[in-house]
């Protein structure tokens, strides 16, 4: 559900989800079919604007931040892209922010400065980092020389204090190159051994993203992205933890006893589990506007490949718009092995 409320000098924005989740997960009441569901605000702030150079948001939001298409390493307070499907709606966050927006003359034609407060407690933000924490963030943006520059910085508590640059800049009318560099300062990552034994590491994690987007003559879209994670996992530290998995799955046949595989569960949720857990990440997408002259049709094609094991998923498409207010999409993602493993 989207709804826009517009007066003269103030803008309200709300936006719901609807979402059925598994009873374990979020208990709430059955619909008439007997499954669980559960209404999740996904964005709904109020914006107000005194001036047209400043504007003061408050509620829940999804910032944006970063120039990346698949990743953006520099989002701190963003929930992370679906690499599959990068432009699907995410939920947002509690927060208070304002824009700053000030226009010149000469190699610098705009300067913004953007404030964040973001809160951290039991009933708000909860699931962000460590709560009772209040946290602060600002982005500082620059149009220089017909580049589009962010600089930005976010510290409180509830995560380590982390900074972060990017970049976007037209080559030319066709082709458009843009970048992202994040450094986490004292990132903890945990892990565990291929014997179960819970290990931590604290490092300055640095990562960053590099792209480009091009458009033919023809309307063909290419985009190419590689992506450093810094904060992910080595390919020993995930053989690891597969060979964890795999002697609690060994165990729990031999016995019935599922202490190690819940061990390995606990360990998953938001760890090993999160989308792209490793280092490094190529992406590429090609998407073709109306070929054949057949109007409101556009086939893609995604490639994702984990530089470290050769595991790619490629994921063809098709996207029909010829209906007001209904998009159409047929989508298919197929996974191809590398060394073994499925692709992560």
């Amino acid at each position: 559900m989207n709804s826009t409320v517009r007066f003269s000098w103030k803008e309200v924005l709300i936006t719901a989800f609807h979402d059925f989740m598994q009873e374990q997960i979020l208990p709430t009441k059955k619909n008439y079919l007997g499954e669980t569901q559960s209404t999740i605000l996904q964005e709904g702030y109020l914006s107000l604007k005194p001036s047209s150079s400043l504007k003061i948001d408050a509620g829940k939001k999804t910032l944006g931040w970063g120039k990346g298409y698949a990743w953006n390493p520099v989002a701190f307070m963003d929930r992370p892209k679906d690499p599959d499907d990068p432009e699907l709606s995410r939920e947002g966050y509690y927060m208070v922010s304002a824009d700053y927006i000030k226009s010149f003359q000469g190699p610098l034609k705009t300067f913004a400065f953007t404030p964040v407060l973001f809160p951290d407690y039991p009933h708000i933000n909860s699931t962000y980092g460590t709560v009772n924490k209040m946290n602060y963030a600002a982005k500082l943006y620059f149009l220089l020389y017909d580049t589009d520059i962010d600089l930005i910085f976010f510290t409180g508590g509830s995560k380590s204090t982390r900074y972060g640059i990017d970049f976007s800049r037209n080559i030319t009318t066709n082709l458009e190159i843009h970048g992202e560099f994040a450094w986490i300062n004292n990132y903890t990552k945990k892990y565990i051994d291929s014997s179960g034994n819970m290990l931590q590491k604290v490092y300055d994690a640095k990562s960053y993203l590099l792209g480009l987007r091009y458009l033919t003559e023809k309307d063909a879209t290419y985009i190419l992205e590689y992506y450093r994670n810094a904060t992910g996992f080595s390919p020993s530290e995930m053989r690891d933890y597969f060979s964890f998995i795999n002697t609690g799955y060994n165990q729990y046949l031999a016995s019935g006893n599922t202490t190690l595989l819940n061990k390995a569960s606990s360990l998953t949720a938001g760890n090993y589990g999160k989308p792209n857990p490793m280092r490094d990440y190529l992406y590429l997408r090609v998407s073709q506007k109306e070929p054949f002259d057949i109007l409101y049709l556009t086939p893609a094609i995604t490639f994702m490949t984990n530089i470290s094991d050769k595991s790619t998923s490629i994921s063809p498409e098709l996207v029909y718009t010829g209906i007001t207010n209904l998009e159409l999409r047929l989508k298919s993602i197929f996974s191809c092995r590398g060394r073994k493993q499925r692709f992560r």
